[in-house]
């Protein structure tokens, strides 16, 4: 009896350790109602309009929005690039700081993004700064400073370089593509790029999907991230949605700006969370390569050696989103850069 109760003492001290030494879980909402992949019922900060055109045979809609200057108005347009895992809605603060200062802002969201169409095309960089063109065509903006977040950046920078006539500054706030990741990371077939698109359904698996970038997770910032993606996968469309996602996944492996940094004749600034270690396919990469990537820090400083005449502005303490982690330092650094 002695030696029974022993074990039995035994067996729940061995349960005891090993409960605690497991990581908790990213837990937390779960969404069950169903949400278009045109972000249907998605508020965003300001009127959401459309231009509609024809893309390879197909009549497609580019959701937009239009900031007025609320200061006095300085006659100067910018344009607001989001990243490929966010939307325009998330630029409302930067929005806001710029009109008060006097700029019409413009916030599109791409082709495949967003409250806009997700054709199945052939999805590159040089694409999408044609349509963004069109967009800004349609509304009078002949010059404009461009301003890319994330694969924002490196669109930022295709625009720059495919049109310098009308591009006055640029900034790049912690752009993908300052290293090449065809280096590091093998390619990946569509099929399996969208296998992997349709199994990133559980709101704890896309909620640790955000966590990942930023230092300081704020649900009342970032959850509508987690709420919306997650949504959008209970879609009868998100086979489509997946398909672009996966399409402008290889548009970012294959066609690394990197290389033309060198080549821009554009004031630039950089703006670099140096908590960032964001690695667009990371989970292809070889486990030693992995850990080596992603090093903003550095990577940084080398784009702005690169970039001639650029600024670097480094944030301590944040990750992959300065204009959400720390609004204020960017928005100041952004406005002051834009009226130099």
């Amino acid at each position: 009896m002695i030696a029974r109760c022993l074990l039995l003492l035994l067996v729940l001290a061995c349960s005891v350790s090993l409960s605690s030494a497991q990581p908790a879980a990213e837990t937390g909402p779960d969404y069950t109602e169903p949400l278009g992949i045109a972000l249907e019922g998605v508020e965003y900060p300001y009127p959401v309009q459309y231009y509609s055109f024809i893309l390879e045979g197909q009549l497609v809609r580019m959701a937009y929005m239009v900031v007025e200057p609320a200061g006095t108005p300085l006659g100067r347009d910018v344009v607001l690039l989001h990243g490929k895992n966010f939307y325009g809605g998330y630029w409302g603060g930067p929005a806001q700081a710029l009109s008060r200062a006097g700029f019409r802002v413009i916030i599109p969201d791409q082709i495949g993004f967003g409250k806009s169409s997700k054709p199945d095309v052939n999805y590159s960089f040089d694409l999408l700064a044609e349509t963004t063109a069109k967009l800004l065509d349609q509304l009078g903006a002949s010059k404009v400073s461009v301003v890319g977040h994330s694969m924002g950046g490196m669109l930022a920078v295709r625009f720059a370089r495919t049109f310098p006539e009308r591009t006055t500054h640029l900034v790049l706030e912690d752009p993908i593509g300052l290293e090449d990741y065809r280096m590091s990371i093998p390619p990946q077939p569509l099929s399996v790029l969208m296998e992997d698109e349709m199994t990133m359904t559980s709101a704890d698996k896309i909620r640790t999907f955000y966590k990942n970038y930023v230092v300081k997770w704020d649900p009342s910032v970032f959850e509508p991230f987690v709420e919306t993606r997650t949504r959008v996968t209970l879609s009868g469309e998100y086979p489509r949605w997946a398909k672009a996602s996966a399409r402008t996944y290889q548009m970012i492996y294959r066609e690394p700006v990197r290389y033309e940094f060198t080549a821009l004749r554009v004031p630039t600034l950089l703006v670099i969370g140096l908590q960032d270690r964001t690695v667009v396919g990371k989970k292809y990469a070889p486990a030693g390569l992995a850990a080596k990537l992603g090093d903003y820090a550095e990577l940084g400083k080398a784009a702005a050696r690169d970039i001639p005449g650029s600024e670097l502005l480094e944030i301590p303490n944040v990750g992959h989103i300065p204009h959400l982690e720390a609004p204020q330092s960017f928005d100041d650094a952004l406005v002051r850069f834009l009226q130099k």
